[in-house]
């Protein structure tokens, strides 16, 4: 390949840019939470199934325009938005589960997480510790942090339904400023990432396949900058005997964006409350969480639900990041319905 460019420039941010949350954070008004619940409402007279309700389905004729602007940003500009406002004391959880259902197709179509179809996730401790060979990162408990990584799709958003006792802060970090540093400071190890890498399946590979996959950590397509970054995933393909093996530049790059995603220069750390709602563009922002711990006694279970969408905004990518909705993850389409604990 050519020798790696700087790209995107709009979106690269530094800390002291978005120190203020101000900047970042979207606050609902009490006039907007009521056109909510009146599509709410409406959208429960349409159907009792919540893979019904689409954009038309879920009215949003004044807070539209503005999630419109909010899309607009995610993509071209900052890349994370915080929402905060949703009361989450007034509703059931199925009832915020259909707020923000209803929000996500207001940016996007949804995009299946997994195997089972799920379009509607749950991240929350599901009793694994991360070293099954079958464990992902919205099922591990809180004892260990969960790296800096990007997600499986256009824009990953995730919803506060409860909190944890203590710990588990929302951080991200700009992969966009990450790649161009990279490149000024050392292009043979971005250059590196620009190679295909090999990524676990997790188990989660249609049936008779292979267990692994490779794809870049940095793609460019059409002047834009696309990051696919899942170390524990990368490190986990090495324990399939077919699976290529990761060079020692690409190591070496990939322990130098670790330790840029750890500088809090490129970080913006979010302490969610519930109710809280934020959204991240995969291809320019990495997100990670602190560690946390529950009490579940007294009910303070960390628990958020996700959704995967896919922008209208953006109308070009490269093959190996569009929604195909033809594989054995998107023949399903179903809902994750763990229950707050």
């Amino acid at each position: 390949m050519s020798e790696p460019r700087i790209l995107e420039t709009q979106a690269e941010w530094r800390a002291g840019d978005v120190a203020d949350e101000s900047i970042w954070t979207e606050h609902v008004s009490e006039a907007e939470v009521r056109e909510l619940e009146a599509a709410m409402r409406h959208a429960q007279g349409v159907s009792q199934d919540l893979l019904d309700i689409d954009r038309a389905a879920f009215p949003l004729p004044n807070l539209s325009k503005r999630l419109a602007v909010i899309e607009r940003e995610l993509i071209d500009g900052r890349g994370f938005v915080l929402i905060r406002g949703l009361p989450r004391e007034r509703y059931s959880q199925a009832e915020m589960e259909l707020l923000y259902w209803g929000i996500g197709m207001h940016l996007g179509r949804p995009w299946p997480q997994n195997k089972h179809g799920h379009l509607l996730g749950d991240v929350t401790d599901q009793g694994k510790s991360g070293h099954e060979a079958d464990s992902r990162g919205n099922e591990i408990g809180g004892a260990l942090p969960f790296p800096y990584h990007s997600d499986g799709s256009d824009l990953v958003g995730l919803m506060c339904l409860q909190v944890a006792k203590r710990g588990g802060l929302s951080t991200v970090a700009n992969a966009v400023a990450i790649h161009n540093d990279l490149v000024r400071q050392d292009a043979a190890l971005a250059a590196a990432l620009y190679e295909p890498q090999p990524y676990d399946f997790r188990g989660e590979q249609p049936a008779g396949a292979r267990s692994w996959y490779q794809m870049p950590v940095f793609t460019e397509h059409a002047g834009r900058l696309f990051v696919r970054y899942i170390r524990p995933y990368i490190l986990a393909s090495q324990r399939h005997a077919d699976a290529p093996r990761i060079s020692p530049l690409a190591e070496e790059a990939m322990r130098r964006v670790d330790a840029m995603t750890h500088d809090p220069s490129y970080n913006v750390f979010m302490d969610f409350r519930p109710g809280d709602i934020q959204f991240v563009n995969n291809y320019h922002v990495l997100h990670a969480r602190t560690t946390y711990e529950d009490d579940r006694a007294a009910g303070l279970v960390r628990h958020l639900k996700r959704l995967w969408l896919e922008t209208e905004v953006l109308t070009e990518r490269p093959a190996m990041f569009r929604n195909n909705i033809s594989t054995h993850w998107g023949r399903n389409r179903t809902v994750s319905r763990l229950a707050a604990r």
